[in-house]
């Protein structure tokens, strides 16, 4: 299935009560993040996606806030970027994710991983979550990801009690179930070694501003390696359907003087720092005046590469200014990269 070129924003949703913040309570971030969806939805954006963080400012369960978007919504695509596998409890996520997908009609897009650096010390653990000996984070989050995929595929996960069943023996999958939502699992990959893991598990490729790997190359050029990787390693596995990949980016247009004085003094280049202690690669902001940011992101090699293309955004500015921003974009630079409005498709 050629799903074309979407686009889609993604929002941390971060709230702080400091001066220049639109969002600056917990509910603010949640009810905003309804908010904008619901205007990008009428500006033609294919894509809502939230960043989930726990013990921060951020957002961090997001079943009910996506089945909240969906409520208000009817055609753009929900979903996450990424979940943190490390905190989840596999059967009851197959649970909420089914449920979410089956009010949104289908259009849940949930991306899911190891998770990334946070503020807290052995922060799953607080949750009752303990790698089993011998394991490590990524052993445990791979894991419990099985489990999930399994429960959502309808694989019966523990015995019936026959006491309760009429005497019926056998055993029990997750209800509910939702058709079609394995197939729209993505998973948030760092490396090409693990996008070529991802390929093999038959999930979508999510990949985001960073890699935790350096070749010395640019970023665009290391991640459009890692889809090439991704998609040599889906043929062979052998599946049956077109998989999905997509990348981050921030992209800032300079329109108003307002904007220049947010992000004006932005660098337009890679960065290159250590990440728990690996040599990482962080992709560039793309900040300039429209049409100069639809000729550089046409020339993007990883944006030309993927199919989906999800816009960061500065959630605490509000939902008016972000509104502004998206509508920018998908007027002035989106159609440089191949993307159409849905109407249109």
């Amino acid at each position: 299935m050629d799903h074309g070129k979407r686009i889609g924003f993604l929002s941390f949703g971060n709230w702080q009560p400091i001066p220049g913040s639109q969002v600056r309570t917990g509910r603010d971030a949640l009810v905003q993040s309804v908010e904008l969806a619901v205007a990008a939805e009428e500006l033609g954006v294919d894509g809502a996606f939230v960043r989930v963080h726990h013990y921060a400012r951020q957002l961090a369960s997001p079943f009910p806030l996506l089945a909240a978007i969906a409520a208000r919504t009817g055609r753009i695509e929900i979903g996450t970027g990424v979940i943190d596998m490390r905190y989840e409890n596999p059967l009851y996520m197959a649970e909420e994710a089914a449920a979410t997908d089956l009010l949104s009609d289908g259009r849940l897009q949930l991306g899911i991983s190891r998770g990334s650096p946070e503020t807290a010390l052995r922060g799953s653990e607080a949750f009752g979550f303990v790698p089993p000996e011998g394991k490590t984070d990524a052993d445990f989050a791979r894991q419990k990801t099985a489990l999930f995929l399994a429960a959502i595929a309808g694989q019966p996960v523990v015995d019936a009690d026959p006491a309760m069943t009429g005497g019926a023996q056998g055993r029990l999958a997750i209800q509910p179930q939702s058709p079609g939502l394995a197939d729209r699992i993505w998973w948030g990959s760092g490396t090409r070694a693990t996008a070529e893991w991802t390929a093999r598990q038959g999930l979508n490729l999510m990949s985001s501003t960073l890699l935790v790997e350096d070749t010395g190359v640019p970023f665009d050029e290391l991640q459009a390696e890692q889809i090439a990787r991704y998609r040599s390693a889906w043929t062979e596995a052998g599946w049956d359907r077109e998989p999905r990949v997509s990348v981050s980016r921030s992209v800032m247009p300079l329109v108003t003087d307002l904007d220049r004085q947010y992000f004006g003094e932005r660098s337009g280049e890679d960065q290159v720092g250590l990440l728990e202690g690996v040599r990482a690669r962080f992709g560039k902001s793309y900040v300039g005046e429209p049409d100069q940011l639809a000729e550089e992101l046409a020339k993007d090699a990883a944006v030309r590469e993927a199919d989906t293309l999800l816009l960061t955004v500065p959630n605490m500015l509000g939902v008016d200014y972000n509104a502004r921003l998206l509508e920018t974009i998908v007027a002035h630079v989106a159609p440089a990269i191949g993307w159409v409005p849905p109407a249109q498709r």
